[in-house]
């Protein structure tokens, strides 16, 4: 069934609504979840954070690891932010950590996304010419590879008034929008958004967190607790094939594939939370502490007690008496000997 959303075609077929159908009956069962797995979730989160930093980052051709990502932020130093890696990924941890915990105080609308530009962009010396700027200067869509190489996926809008004009209407079409699903208002407005491509830089890593918003906004808290940047990391080539097939296509492009693709992420990373969740104790009964500790463990293979007192908050001695109770239950293992004890998951 071809329908029309915003200045798009799409094909609104039994997939497509199965997909929806899907995403939203997990999130109709959240809150009992959340009750539930408090302990777990705030463990889930902070590795989530981590990822998702690293993994936006490193579409845009980042090099730091989710390991590097890290130890970077347990302890920030501004002064010592001096090579643009770094101050990539401080920027996307400072708007990404102000989305999860005041979505509810950040609308949609032109001054929110130039602040949330602003802060993105704002340890990088060489953006602060345009930083929470509107772009002066044409842009184009390029993919970054792993050997330094680019190529460009698409053209985008020109700089000036036809993004301006163009931003404008997207917003008041978000705004006004009430008949179309939230989940195909989220994905339609990320594709126009990457589409127009508004700031002269920054706009791939701000079109993640802007999905982040807005899913939080419509009520999916979960999506704090995975990484939805890893799982488009993980499937980067497909993400910027769909974009340039649907951008070949402006005006009045069928973005059906995109749709489909972004729902496809959520669904996935729907399906790693909810594994991850029955992993961590969610079926077999273990104690708040225990699940914390075996989810870390789960998340960190080879991390050793120490660390884990350290990241938990949790005494060294309480740590050591449940890593032996996890042993004696066959869900962890230990690895080497002495000092150098690490523990994975069996």
């Amino acid at each position: 069934m071809n329908n029309i959303v915003y200045n798009f075609k799409l094909d609104i077929d039994w997939k497509l609504i199965n997909l929806i159908s899907e995403i939203d009956r997990f999130d109709a069962n959240w809150t009992a979840i959340e009750r539930k797995e408090g302990q777990s979730l705030k463990e889930l989160k902070s590795i989530a954070t981590v990822r998702s930093v690293g993994a936006s980052n490193r579409i845009e051709g980042n090099r730091m690891s989710d390991e590097e990502v890290d130890v970077l932020l347990q302890k920030i130093d501004i002064s010592k932010l001096t090579d643009r890696d770094s101050q990539e990924v401080v920027g996307y941890f400072e708007v990404l950590d102000l989305i999860t915990e005041s979505y509810q105080n950040i609308s949609l609308s032109e001054s929110h996304l130039k602040s949330l530009h602003n802060i993105l962009m704002k340890y990088s010396a060489k953006d602060l010419w345009h930083k929470g700027n509107y772009k002066q200067h044409s842009n184009a869509v390029e993919a970054s590879f792993p050997d330094g190489t680019k190529q460009i996926i698409f053209q985008t809008t020109e700089a000036g008034f036809a993004t301006e004009n163009a931003i404008r209407e997207l917003l008041d079409w978000y705004n006004a929008e009430t008949e179309v699903h939230a989940l195909i208002k989220i994905a339609s407005f990320v594709y126009e958004f990457l589409s127009v491509h508004p700031f002269q830089d920054g706009n791939g890593r701000l079109s993640r967190l802007i999905s982040t918003l807005l899913l939080l906004n419509k009520g999916y808290k979960w999506i704090q607790y995975v990484s939805f940047e890893h799982e488009i990391e993980n499937r980067k080539n497909e993400y910027y094939q769909v974009l340039r097939s649907c951008q070949a296509q402006r005006p009045n492009e069928d973005v059906t594939i995109w749709i489909q693709f972004f729902l496809n992420c959520l669904s996935n990373i729907q399906s790693q939370l909810l594994t991850k969740l029955q992993k961590s104790g969610f079926e077999t009964q273990l104690s708040p502490k225990e699940k914390s500790i075996y989810t870390i463990i789960q998340n960190r293979p080879n991390i050793q007690s120490g660390e884990i007192a350290e990241k938990l908050a949790i005494p060294a001695p309480t740590v050591k008496r449940i890593l032996s109770e996890l042993l004696n239950k066959e869900l962890i293992e230990k690895q080497g000997s002495g000092r150098n004890v690490s523990y994975t998951i069996k």
